[in-house]
Formats: structure tokens, C-alpha cells, sequence
């Protein structure tokens, strides 16, 4: 109820600025591009900024946006964006009819072009949707087997090494005992644990082992659930500066890339130059020819060396430092483009209400919160296009929070660079 309250005082100010965008708009047109050859584009994850930013993308560049969500978020404010030519729910995508209902979608719209904007729990499912589609349309996706093996950290891992590249020491871990018994005395210590299935709430524990006492790094072990059936992986813990990229690939070849300086809750994108970074990134993707959105997490420790922590198959939000680039579409949809890297003038992208819940809950920080402001842009607002800014924030987030409200359901907090309620085996 206290969100609801906050989000209710922000509403008067959301609404004059959408409000005066909404009359700009009316009176400053704004270039749109027609395409050689337009093509129909079909987005899934409408409920996450980076799914908004490639509809904006791929429709000022003259193509045509099909935007796709679960039930769940069916009230996303994406839907309502101007570049979103046509919205639809489909099922979960863990369900059995997901592929089916993307195929129809697919065969009614004429679509040209599967991009996947998947959450870590979707992108084995779209995967798995693939052959199903490729008769019908281009996926830009990797194989389920692939997907599969890029998102185990452990395999992963194992991976890269195999292509000569440096990993962190790292094991599989499928019991506690396995913790307790480890003999850290004569391993790459200190070791981090981290799920392998994706997991919103643990995701964030960084806690070292071993612990000051055997019995501790026992007792840490066993409160985590870990299994045969949810495997995880003790990572050796690399300290240096943490970074992530994005990259869009086919057959090998990057034609998107990025890369910014990371944290655990990342909400804030500069693209920063590590050629080292892009090297290891080509290393990996060019010999396993890769196709689709591949995702990397990065440790460079202080003498340069270049870690990876993990692989996600999926478009990162890091992709919203291209909404002024006008080849982006391109590059998504042609094999034979230069790799493009956010433009020069590109600002770094934050989310307004994220910097405003910062500087509620942490004062002192106002003058980091401001100067944030002043040098970025809002990853969701844009003046041609407000009404999502506005949804979002005073539609879609509080009638997921009514909802966990009425169900007594409890939820960690508020993620609105992906459109969601953190929760406890969420998604």
C-alpha cells in the first residue's frame, strides 16, 4: 500500500509531462524512415523496457511491430506505445500450447522475423518454439540445445574452456554435503554459490566461502535448496570491476554489441570500451557459430585479465543505449552488416522512478541522483512516444502490486526496467 501511496504522489507530474510530450507530438512531427523492404517484426517480453526499445526500433525504421506478453502482464504499458502496431497475450511460456499460439500468431501477421525478448525462465521455451516457427518465419534464437548449455553456469563454463578461453575454477554442486566435505584449503579460494536455475531472490547472496568456521560454511550450504533437481555452482570469486554485454549474432558474427559497467541489480547502462572484453566475446561465439542475443556477465581483474561469471541467451537491457541508432533494425535483420556499438552522442540510460526510490531511501545520494539525471536519458520516456512512461508506472505496476496485495502474495520489490514484482520463485 505504501508503493501504491508513492507511485499515486508521482502521478500529477507524470501526467503534465505525457501531456505536454502528447502536444509536442502533435506539433513537431517526428522523421520516420521507410524500408526498402519492410518487414513484420514479432516481439515476445512486451512487458520489459528492452522489448519496447526494439518495437521503437524496428518501427522507425519502417517496419511493422507485433508485440506479444502472458496473460499475466496483459496490462503492460508497452501495449500502448505508437510503435506497437498489434498486441497479444499467449500462454505461459512453459505451457504446452506457447509454440502453437506463437505459430498462429505468426501465420495471421505475415511475420517475417521471431525476436525473442525472453525472461531468464522463457528462453529454453522459445528455444524449444523454433522449429515450430522456422517454416513460417526467421528466429533469431538459439537452438534449445544450445540455450540449455549456455544457461548452466557450469557448463558454461566448461565450454569456454574448451575453446582455450579463461574461466573462473568452478564446480557443480547438486547436495550441501558437498560444500561441507569441499577441501578449500588447497582450491582457488574464496568461492561464491549461485543457483544454476535461475533464482530472483538468491541471485543477489554473494557471501564467500568458506566461512570463519567449517560449521558455518556447512550451515550456509544447507540453507540454500540445492539439489540433483536444482543444481549449483560454486564459482571461484574473482574481485575486480564487474561488466555486461549484449550482443546479436548469426552464424558467428556480431553485428550488435555492447558493453557496461555491471553490478548485482544493474539499472543504469554506459557503454564503456574493453577490447579485451570484445575479444574474449568473439572467442567464444565466432567458433560455435552462434545465432541469436547472447548475453555475457564479465570480471576484469585489476591487472586486465577477463573472467566470464555467466552466459544468458537473451537480449540484455543494455540494448536501450541504442534508442538513437538508426541501424539498429538492420542489424538485427540482415548477416552482412559492420557490428554497430552505441553511438557517440548515445547517453547513458537509467529508469526515473528507480532514481527516485533511490533518493527516498537514501538521501545523501541526491546529488548522484541528479547528476544521473542530467547526463542520461530515461530508458522508457521518449517524447515522440509518452504514453508507455505513463502506463507503465500508473497502470501496469500497481495492478500488479493490488494484485500480490489481495492474493497475499509476497514480492521483493518493484523491477521497472523489466516490468515486474520481484518475487520469491518468480519469473
Amino acid at each position: 500500500m505504501g508503493a501504491l501511496a508513492l507511485l499515486q504522489l508521482a502521478l500529477p507530474a507524470n501526467l503534465l509531462l505525457t501531456a505536454a510530450a502528447t502536444l509536442r507530438s502533435l506539433l513537431v512531427a517526428e522523421p520516420r524512415r521507410s524500408a526498402a523492404e519492410p518487414r513484420t517484426i514479432l516481439l515476445s517480453g512486451g512487458k520489459m523496457t528492452k522489448a519496447l526499445q526494439l518495437a521503437r526500433s524496428f518501427h522507425r525504421a519502417g517496419h511493422r511491430v507485433i508485440l506479444v506478453e502472458s496473460d499475466k502482464y496483459r496490462l503492460t504499458g508497452h501495449r500502448f506505445s505508437r510503435d506497437v502496431d498489434r498486441f497479444y497475450t499467449v500462454p505461459d511460456p512453459r505451457s504446452a500450447d506457447y509454440p502453437g499460439a506463437l505459430r498462429d500468431i505468426v501465420i495471421a501477421e505475415g511475420v517475417d522475423l521471431y525476436v525473442p525478448v525472453c525472461s531468464p525462465a522463457a528462453s529454453y521455451y522459445d528455444a524449444l518454439a523454433k522449429p515450430v516457427l522456422a517454416p513460417h518465419c526467421d528466429v533469431l534464437h538459439c537452438d534449445a540445445e544450445m540455450v540449455r548449455a549456455l544457461d548452466d553456469k557450469h557448463e558454461f563454463a566448461t565450454m569456454a574452456a574448451s575453446l582455450g578461453l579463461p574461466v573462473p575454477d568452478s564446480h557443480r554442486i547438486t547436495t550441501p554435503q558437498q560444500v561441507a566435505e569441499f577441501d578449500f584449503d588447497t582450491a582457488a579460494a574464496p568461492y561464491i554459490l549461485k543457483s544454476i536455475p535461475y533464482d530472483p531472490v538468491n541471485r543477489l547472496d554473494l557471501t564467500t566461502l568458506p566461512r570463519p568456521a567449517q560449521r558455518d560454511t556447512a550451515a550456509f550450504a544447507w540453507s540454500k535448496p540445492i539439489s540433483t533437481d536444482t543444481p549449483w555452482i560454486m564459482q571461484q570469486f574473482v574481485p575486480g570491476q564487474e561488466y555486461c554485454v549484449h550482443s546479436t549474432v548469426r552464424d558467428g558474427r556480431v553485428q550488435v554489441y555492447a558493453c557496461c559497467a555491471s553490478s548485482a541489480f544493474q539499472v543504469n547502462y554506459a557503454m564503456v570500451e574493453r577490447p579485451e572484453i570484445e575479444a574474449w566475446v568473439r572467442g567464444f561465439v565466432e567458433p560455435l557459430a552462434l545465432t541469436g542475443q547472447v548475453s555475457f556477465d564479465f570480471i576484469q581483474t585489476d591487472d586486465g585479465r577477463v573472467y566470464p561469471i555467466e552466459c544468458n541467451p537473451r537480449t540484455h537491457s543494455a540494448i536501450t543505449m541504442f534508442y538513437d541508432h538508426p541501424d539498429l533494425a538492420k542489424a538485427y535483420l540482415t548477416g552482412d552488416t559492420p557490428v554497430i556499438t552505441p553511438t557517440a552522442s548515445s547517453r547513458p540510460t537509467y529508469w526515473a522512478y528507480h532514481e527516485l526510490w533511490r533518493l527516498i531511501t537514501a538521501p545523501t545520494t541526491v546529488r548522484e541522483r541528479v547528476r544521473v539525471i542530467a547526463r542520461g536519458k530515461d530508458a522508457i520516456f521518449d517524447w515522440s512516444d509518452p504514453l508507455p512512461f505513463l502506463m507503465v508506472h500508473h497502470v501496469h505496476i500497481p495492478w500488479l502490486l493490488i494484485k500480490n496485495l489481495l492474493a497475499g502474495r509476497d514480492w521483493i520489490r518493484i523491477d521497472f526496467n523489466i516490468g515486474k514484482l520481484v518475487e520469491p520463485a518468480g519469473d
